[in-house]
């Protein structure tokens, strides 16, 4: 396709985020953070239905064992869709008044990377946490005034991980037990890219970033080098993933928030030119 796709449906996102590809399903779900909601898309009729949560609708991942795990408000539950059930796992942030989840990656160990921020993105009580398959939870590096985008390395060696507050993209290496090594910037935001947030790995190893206040979605060699862009017609882009049954096709979620943009809060699909990495589970 030559130009960005808007997916029809009857509502736009105030804060979409978290695009996650579903192979088992051929759907592909995602959240709106502040309108408290679940997305599907369904590939096989591009059908949209959401579900209504009780609290800020932070991220969802597929569990290998069957339904979902989602971030909803400070809760880990695990989530069974279409019949909204949720079973609480544990919560973070204890004490911490005005703190959201936010952004989620699956690694290859069946290991969840989330990130929590203040609700109002203006002061550093945000922090990353991993969730293990056993269900215990740990915070692993903070503070953050705005935790976002986790990406995995498809060969497991390294995550990385943003404070869009910061402009930059650190990157950790992840040891063997699954604790992580020093923070080390990986790249910086210059002017005129936009802010840093979701982000998603190709299979030749490229990063594919969603560049907020930049209407664009940004790839960057494996090295770091800025490469490409490919231009939306929303100014808020928020995450992006690769779907399909060849993974070939890229979806970019967008926030309407603060912004009076016909396609601002639109789900889109755009051609990525390449291919991207199968999905990871929860492993509980």
């Amino acid at each position: 396709m030559s130009a960005a796709r808007i997916i029809a449906r009857d509502r736009r996102d105030l804060l979409g985020e978290g695009p996650l590809w579903s192979a088992r399903e051929n759907a592909l779900y995602w959240v709106d953070i502040l309108g408290r909601r679940i997305n599907r898309l369904s590939l096989d009729d591009d059908a949209v239905v959401s579900f209504e949560q009780p609290d800020h609708a932070a991220w969802i991942i597929e569990r290998a064992a069957g339904g979902f795990v989602a971030g909803i408000g400070l809760d880990l539950v695990r989530l069974d869709l279409p019949a909204n059930r949720r079973e609480v796992i544990g919560s973070v942030d204890a004490g911490i008044r005005g703190n959201r989840l936010n952004d989620a990656k699956a690694d290859m160990a069946g290991r969840v990377w989330f990130g929590s921020v203040p609700i109002t993105c203006d002061r550093p009580t945000g922090s990353f946490h991993r969730l293990d398959p056993d269900g215990a939870i740990t915070r692993v590096d903070g503070p953050y005034s705005i935790a976002n985008g986790p990406a995995i390395d498809p060969d497991g060696r390294f995550l990385l991980h943003t404070d869009t507050a910061l402009d930059t993209i650190f990157r950790f290496d992840i040891r063997e037990d699954g604790t992580l090594g020093k923070r080390q910037p990986f790249i910086r935001f210059e002017a005129g890219w936009g802010h840093p947030d979701g982000m998603t790995f190709d299979a030749d190893g490229g990063l594919w970033v969603a560049c907020w206040g930049a209407g664009c979605v940004t790839r960057f060699t494996p090295g770091g080098k800025r490469d490409r862009s490919i231009t939306l017609p929303a100014s808020q882009i928020t995450s992006c993933t690769f779907a399909g049954p060849d993974l070939d096709r890229l979806f970019v979620t967008s926030a309407a928030v603060d912004v009076d943009e016909p396609a601002g809060g639109a789900l889109f699909e755009v051609d990525p030119g390449c291919r991207g990495r199968p999905t990871q589970m929860y492993r509980d």
